[in-house]
């Protein structure tokens, strides 16, 4: 069956600088392994599945699917699906708010200056890192313990642990070798310059370190441990993929409830049909 697809670049408004998604516009009828195999031939990061919703105050369902794996949430799925739904047709039911239904339950997004944005979900698990597993991120780092300014569980689903160094060029100059668990480390840009963090995230798969290019989940719990320890101030603009010859741009804000907005512009690169 030929189903419409669509693949669109996040967090990024120039194609091919960011962080690549695949979308199915129409998902009904295929099974989880038939979409865990196709997400898996697209060979990239993520590949979502559009889907009527199974609640009325949802606008659309989405399944997310790694090439192993589905998952409950993510972020950059989240902004590039969204956008996919809207420039197919799709009307929200609520006017300056779409509402999607995934794994972890509903998520906001709406639309604003700085592209889509979706409200960061709430930790599952936070507080310091136990001190053995901070010196393996260390060593896995290549980087002296004393290196670390700071490390904290910022679990939001994947499991990250985010660590801070001191600066974005120590971020910049990592190589690292196998992570012991997904890992997200950022390092402030001196004062004045067009970025405010530099953020890499490192997960494991077959006992290989994978860099993702732009990562909103990551930036999502990131910005929730920075701006509660006040190492950050919102708004404030993060750049990720750099060293991938990325040039990724998340834009972190908060609203009057204090809740903390993800956002990055997406663009289309890819339409067309597809056989599943």
């Amino acid at each position: 069956m030929l189903r419409p697809f669509t693949e669109v670049d996040v967090f990024t408004a120039t194609p091919y600088h960011g962080n690549a998604l695949a979308v199915v516009l129409d998902g009904e009828g295929l099974t989880a392994e038939e979409m865990r195999r196709f997400a898996s031939w697209t060979n990239l990061a993520e590949t979502t599945f559009l889907l009527p919703p199974s609640t009325p105050e949802a606008d659309y369902r989405v399944r997310i699917f790694t090439a192993s794996e589905e998952l409950p949430f993510a972020g950059h799925p989240t902004l590039g699906t969204c956008h996919a739904w809207l420039e197919t047709g799709g009307v929200p039911r609520k006017e300056g708010e779409i509402v999607q239904e995934c794994g972890a339950g509903l998520v906001r997004v709406r639309r604003t200056g700085d592209g889509l944005a979706f409200q960061a979900p709430p930790l599952v698990r936070s507080g310091p890192v136990e001190e053995p597993l901070v010196q393996k991120i260390a060593d896995a780092l290549g980087i002296e313990r004393a290196g670390i300014v700071d490390a904290e569980w910022a679990d939001n689903g994947p499991g990250w642990v985010a660590v801070l160094l001191a600066d974005a060029e120590s971020v910049l100059a990592l190589r690292p070798g196998l992570v012991p668990c997904f890992v997200g480390v950022a390092g402030p840009y001196p004062e004045g310059s067009p970025y405010d963090f530099e953020v890499r995230a490192f997960t494991h798969a077959h006992g290989f370190t994978i860099e993702d290019p732009v990562t909103g989940s990551l930036n999502a719990s990131l910005a929730q441990w920075l701006l509660r320890t006040g190492r950050a101030k919102a708004p404030y603009v993060a750049s990720q993929g750099t060293v991938l010859d990325r040039a990724g741009r998340v834009h972190i804000s908060t609203d009057e409830e204090g809740n903390v907005w993800v956002s990055g512009s997406v663009v289309t690169c890819v339409t067309g049909q597809v056989e599943l």
